[in-house]
């Protein structure tokens, strides 16, 4: 595998060269505010298959939660490139970043669907889950 994207500006690049763990989409409140809304598309990377390679990014965690991720961004542009999560060894990577973002072929299932909008629209037969599925 070989994708490659970056931020909407240009100052990040990344390289993911690692079949992903898993795809999906979320619909979680927090999702809801990075994505403007709707669901957010991500594949989890497994570690070692991903690396920036042009600029470094922006980090941000809130402090205000026993175990918050941390979302990195670009300090320019502020599009959100990737979440690492307590307990998730690789980054999510956000799709609409992907050079191509077709190549993500689209999701496995749909998590925190205890959160999912009205407006929401999903493929039909998705597997769908209240919150995270079992390991």
């Amino acid at each position: 595998m070989d994708l490659q994207g970056g931020c909407y500006c240009g100052a990040l690049r990344y390289r993911v060269t690692a079949e992903p763990v898993f795809k999906g989409e979320c619909h979680c409140r927090e999702c809801q505010y990075i994505s403007g809304g709707g669901p957010n598309f991500f594949m989890i990377v497994p570690p070692g298959g991903f690396e920036y390679t042009v600029g470094s990014p922006s980090a941000f965690a809130r402090s205000d939660l026993e175990a918050p991720v941390t979302r990195e961004f670009c300090g320019t542009c502020g599009t959100h490139i990737a979440t690492w999560r307590p307990g998730v060894d690789g980054p999510i990577l956000k799709i609409g970043t992907l050079d191509d973002p077709a190549q993500f072929g689209g999701p496995q299932a749909a998590i925190y669907m205890v959160d999912c909008q009205p407006f929401h629209v999903l493929p039909e037969g998705l597997p769908t889950f209240e919150y995270l599925p079992q390991r």
